[in-house]
């Protein structure tokens, strides 16, 4: 199902890293998983996830490191990570938090503190997943209703320009490619033209901006899509 959030799973071991995927995709998410650090870097510049499962001990690049790195970048700074450590000592937890993990799991853990506190961080980066309203100045959509307002306007919009707006309102001020928002929208498995994508932000465009001044999508040349 399109629109699904994606979470990576980095982990070394074969045996935990399935059994994290099968629990994460049972609750209804996207997986993408790796098996070491450099892995997990190419994995992120591919397909951003919304949020990142890190294993502190990969070979090759450290847990730590590919965490200082992706909150180094200013496209993947926002990224939350949840650190998996044997480490259970409070100075390796610090470091942890210190290096930009948002949040740091002791093993052995249970499935269930670790799908709590992925929610967690979805809430922060996708309010939709947990049935939110979302709001960007004067749009509102109300997820649970199916209807969206610029103003106190009620817009009309079609099923494929309605993933589109959301998927725009929980990341205000992201940049989108093209081939991100076939991702996020039509779905990874689902062949569309990329010219599609232009198509329909155009009509999302005109919905938005019917009778009202300001056009709160931005075009950016070489680059894609933003809100704001």
């Amino acid at each position: 199902m399109a629109g699904e959030p994606v979470v990576l799973v980095v982990e070394d071991e074969p045996a935990q890293r399935e059994v994290l995927a099968y629990n994460i995709r049972a609750e209804g998410f996207d997986v993408l998983t790796a098996s070491a650090g450099d892995e997990a870097l190419v994995a992120v510049r591919e397909t951003p996830p919304d949020v990142i499962v890190l294993d502190w001990m990969l070979p090759h690049v450290s847990g730590i490191e590919v965490c200082r790195q992706l909150k180094m970048g200013a496209d993947t700074s926002k990224i939350p990570i949840i650190m998996l450590s044997a480490r259970s000592e409070d100075t390796d937890k610090v470091r942890g938090l210190e290096t930009g993990a948002d949040d740091y799991i002791t093993k052995p853990y249970s499935v269930a503190e670790l799908l709590a506190r992925l929610r967690t961080q979805l809430r922060r980066v996708r309010p939709a997943t947990v049935g939110e309203r979302l709001e960007y100045e004067d749009i509102r959509v109300d997820l649970a209703e199916h209807r969206v307002y610029r103003g106190e306007a009620e817009l009309s919009l079609g099923p494929t320009e309605f993933r589109l707006l959301t998927a725009f309102m929980e990341r205000p001020g992201r940049v989108w490619s093209r081939e991100q928002l076939l991702d996020r929208v039509w779905g990874r498995d689902i062949y569309v033209d990329s010219r599609t994508v232009d198509v329909h932000v155009g009509r999302l465009r005109k919905a938005l901006n019917a009778g009202i001044a300001g056009d709160p999508i931005r075009t950016v040349r070489g680059a894609g899509y933003a809100l704001g």
